[in-house]
């Protein structure tokens, strides 16, 4: 039985100090005073609770990182989460957040679509997507999904951001590459400008 401070709990759990005061009220989590009148709260008690309850919802935790040399971050990732939600399945991956077509995570939406996953738990937003993390949110709802968000500032760190960056640069510059080399063609093509030519006529 553990039994910690206010200050300590809040941090644990994530929560803002007021909401952790109502959940003492509300019941979710048990609180003594010690003979100095200080209040402290039974954490070992309320995460075991909580472990139960994850059980029984199909939780799945979901960490990621852009490349495989930041295993550091990655067990980072899943020790704060597992450490949160302790026993339930784990899903690590290593790939792109602007990638919308990572095997685990395209793999982990089937299994939301049938109704297989209750909760949904990551460390940040942009573990799941780097854009568009509202759409995903918006999916997981729409199949009885709950998406769980430890932390709201942003994890990124600076070099996983910049290479992001350059994924996104180096798309539009491969597009703007084809579309030269199309023009290119169309030029040194007489058939082409021909063809091109008569299409326009007949508009």
């Amino acid at each position: 039985m553990r039994y910690v401070t206010p200050k300590q709990a809040a941090k644990y759990l994530g929560l803002h100090p007021n909401t952790l005061a109502r959940w003492e009220r509300e019941g979710k989590i048990k609180a003594i005073k010690t003979e100095a009148g200080h209040r402290r709260y039974d954490l070992d008690a309320y995460l075991a609770t909580i472990t139960d309850t994850v059980r029984d919802t199909r939780t799945i935790l979901y960490a990621r990182v852009s490349t495989h040399s930041q295993k550091d971050d990655l067990n980072r990732q899943v020790e704060a989460i597992s450490e949160r939600y302790p026993g339930c399945e784990v899903i690590t991956e290593v790939g792109s957040g602007l990638n919308f077509r990572r095997r685990k995570f395209l793999s982990l939406l089937e299994r939301v679509i049938a109704g297989d996953v209750k909760m949904l738990v990551v460390a940040h937003k942009d573990r799941l997507a780097r854009f568009g993390f509202d759409l995903v949110e918006w999916f997981c709802q729409k199949f009885g999904c709950e998406l769980v968000v430890l932390y709201q500032q942003k994890h990124s760190p600076r070099v996983e951001l910049v290479q992001d960056m350059l994924s996104v640069i180096h798309c539009f510059s491969s597009r703007l590459y084809g579309l030269r080399k199309y023009a290119h063609k169309f030029r040194e093509d007489p058939e082409l400008q021909a063809k091109n030519q008569a299409q326009s006529q007949e508009k």
